[in-house]
């Protein structure tokens, strides 16, 4: 399975719910097969998912799912120390763990060489890691977010791609979308 199946699988658990989706590919599949008010596309800020999906879990009380790729968390490995020092019950990062930069091409990344995220997410200090299989992903997450204690969800998966339409809605009516999809939730504001 490629991030594409693995985002096929998880459309029922995302349904409705507050997510955050990594630049490129990730955001441009995700908005093919589930495009809603409360997805936040990331447009333009390589590795910052994980850390504005944590910041939106602070601000409010819903649960929050950050889906990031492993390139984009080792380009801000920060990140993962940040969660752990900040843990909130409401967020979960997903990383989708496809060994490779997919949006440019395929290139491969470290984590496809001797970098593990699973274990570097457990040095930092972050609670409920768990590493899973592609297939695996849809009942992790839900399991997850039932638990109420937030997680990290390495999900393994193969590279490739499949050709989509680019997200096609301005960054502006992204974020006021979202905006008022908020505002009908809960926040801690």
């Amino acid at each position: 399975m490629n991030r594409y199946d693995v985002l096929t699988t998880l459309v029922p658990v995302l349904r409705d719910r507050l997510v955050m989706c990594n630049i490129g590919s990730p955001s441009q599949e995700l908005y093919s097969l589930l495009d809603q008010d409360s997805n936040f596309y990331m447009l333009g800020t390589m590795g910052l998912c994980s850390s504005i999906g944590l910041g939106l879990a602070i601000a409010c009380d819903e649960d929050v799912i950050a889906i990031d790729g492993d390139g984009s968390v080792l380009t801000n490995l920060g990140t993962l120390a940040t969660i752990a020092n900040n843990w909130q019950e409401n967020f979960v990062l997903l990383i989708i763990d496809n060994g490779s930069y997919g949006s440019t091409g395929d290139q491969p990344s470290y984590a496809s060489a001797r970098t593990s995220l699973t274990e570097v997410a457990r040095a930092c200090g972050c609670q409920h890691v768990v590493e899973c299989e592609a297939g695996q992903a849809a009942t992790v997450l839900t399991e997850t977010l039932a638990d109420r204690k937030g997680g990290v969800i390495v999900c393994k998966c193969e590279p490739g791609q499949v050709s989509v339409p680019v997200v096609d809605l301005d960054p502006v009516v992204i974020g006021h979308r979202f905006m008022a999809r908020l505002s009908k939730g809960r926040s801690r504001a």
